[in-house]
């Protein structure tokens, strides 16, 4: 399996089995991830340095918009794309196997988790997972501490209340909160 197949296969929401040539692809090139992140939390950088390990990371061309305050981590890197003004605050922890896009003008508060795997309900194929991504919009703040899980889309103009966890897709303009996320006000209509 090489990068090209399985984001083709993860595109497709592909059921992925314990064990199987997807999953163990998986863990090799976690090894890569942790290679890079251990590189970007090990020591301080200049922002020009740190961004250049992003970016090589996330196999994206650098962008001199992009900030980030270290740690990150992410057990993947490959399956992650970020728009232009985009700042990620300290301890962001993307698992990023089924797809994470992030559009312009995003703001990610200090810890945001983004989930992109789901494992198997049935305790006897816990081990398998379902890929499912996660997009957001332009424009979006997503506060401190807060969790998506995968297969959400987070509508431009969004803003995500610190500590949420968000199950499901927030429109446009809204704004949520609470456990599970719930929207309690809007931007404009």
């Amino acid at each position: 399996m090489d990068k090209k197949q399985f984001k083709e296969a993860v595109t497709k929401r592909a059921y992925i089995e314990a064990g199987s040539e997807m999953h163990l692809y998986m863990h090799e090139m976690s090894q890569r991830a942790l290679t890079y992140t251990a590189k970007i939390n090990g020591t301080y950088h200049e922002p020009e340095e740190l961004r250049r390990l992003f970016f090589e990371l996330i196999g994206q061309e650098s962008d001199e918009t992009f900030g980030l305050f270290p740690p990150f981590s992410t057990d993947y890197g490959l399956n992650i794309s970020i728009g232009k003004r985009v700042f990620l605050n300290s301890g962001c922890c993307f698992q990023d196997q089924g797809g994470i896009e992030i559009g312009d003008d995003c703001l990610i508060g200090q810890q945001v988790v983004i989930a992109t795997l789901n494992h198997d309900l049935d305790p006897e194929r816990r081990g398998n997972m379902f890929p499912a991504p996660v997009k957001i919009g332009n424009k979006v703040w997503i506060g401190a501490h807060a969790t998506i899980l995968p297969g959400v889309t987070i509508g431009d103009g969004a803003v995500v209340g610190a500590g949420a966890v968000v199950t499901k897709d927030v429109p446009e303009n809204a704004v949520v909160a609470g456990v599970p996320a719930k929207i309690i006000k809007r931007i404009k209509e």
